[in-house]
């Protein structure tokens, strides 16, 4: 049975430095070290591990920050939790240990009066996506284009660009608390269409089952007409690295320009599908205006 409990100690953080190593390798680069591994728990921040008897599987690793605002005073409720960095073992993976993490965060959060956790995510991941939204409740409003900068080092960029959407997850607010127990509403594509979602547009797929770049370009009417839009991104984009890079550049450049047009008109990230839909595995960010006296104060 698997367990998870906070790390304390200077022995279960030279543990947790080898559990990074099987994502990251040796790169000192990215791998948080024991030393700090250590002063991050100590000081207000948390390593959480996920145990297989004596063997320590999986690993989240958070610390206190706040993001301030030039020239402002940062008070005790601008504090939030800086989530930075989740490692499963493969044999480990796709059996829920990454929301059960989460979960055991959003936990301390809320013990410790905290409202919001914040981690950063690469947008054109869609399996990081739907955990993150569709099952967490997380919102994004902010695109961080080439966020850790182009340079092939460290495991952050990918074909030159290391792009990120801003997850924000407000622990107190009612659509993470309905989906931490399991109450949340599951609207899938049809469910948004019926509603008057747009779809915004969606990919042509060529005969090998990539998908290719929508046709149009955003269409400036959908902004001065708030509505829902489902805005299509490919379900293995890794996959797509690998075949025709030049096409992964592409959907890069598409999404970023797409995603930071609509959060500079007021939309936000509000769910996100991953289902089959004509015929294909299909994938989807669904935007929404947001109104941030109503969806992202929740106490």
């Amino acid at each position: 049975m698997l367990e998870i409990k906070l790390l304390l100690t200077l022995g279960e953080m030279r543990a947790a430095v080898e559990l990074q190593k099987t994502f990251w390798g040796d790169d000192s680069e990215s791998l948080v070290p024991t030393h700090m591994l250590f002063s991050i728990a100590k000081y207000g921040g948390h390593v959480l591990g996920v145990y297989d008897q004596n063997r320590l599987v999986g690993l989240l690793i958070g610390f206190l920050g706040a993001t301030p605002q030039p020239g402002t005073k940062i008070t005790a409720a601008d504090l939030q939790f800086a989530s930075k960095r989740m490692v499963v073992l493969p044999e480990y993976r796709s059996h829920g240990i990454g929301s059960r993490l989460k979960l055991a965060q959003r936990d301390l959060a809320l013990a410790q009066g905290i409202r919001l956790v914040t981690w950063t995510f690469d947008p054109l991941m869609a399996l990081n996506a739907h955990l993150n939204i569709r099952k967490l409740g997380c919102l994004c409003r902010v695109y961080y284009p080439d966020h850790y900068g182009t340079e092939e080092t460290g495991g952050l960029t990918l074909l030159g660009s290391s792009d990120r959407l801003l997850a924000e997850w407000w622990v107190g607010h009612q659509r993470v608390q309905e989906r931490a127990v399991g109450n949340a509403p599951v609207l899938c594509l049809e469910d948004y269409l019926g509603q008057g979602g747009h779809l915004f547009d969606a990919a042509n797929w060529d005969e090998a089952g990539f998908p290719g770049l929508p046709a149009k370009q955003l269409d400036a009417r959908l902004l001065r007409d708030p509505a829902t839009i489902l805005l299509e991104i490919p379900t293995d984009f890794k996959a797509v690295v690998h075949a025709d890079p030049g096409l992964a550049h592409a959907w890069r450049d598409y999404t970023r320009d797409v995603l930071q047009a609509l959060f500079a008109a007021g939309y936000g990230v509000v769910d996100f599908i991953h289902q089959d839909y004509e015929g294909r595995t299909r994938a989807f960010y669904v935007l929404s205006p947001l109104d941030s006296s109503h969806l992202l104060n929740g106490g």
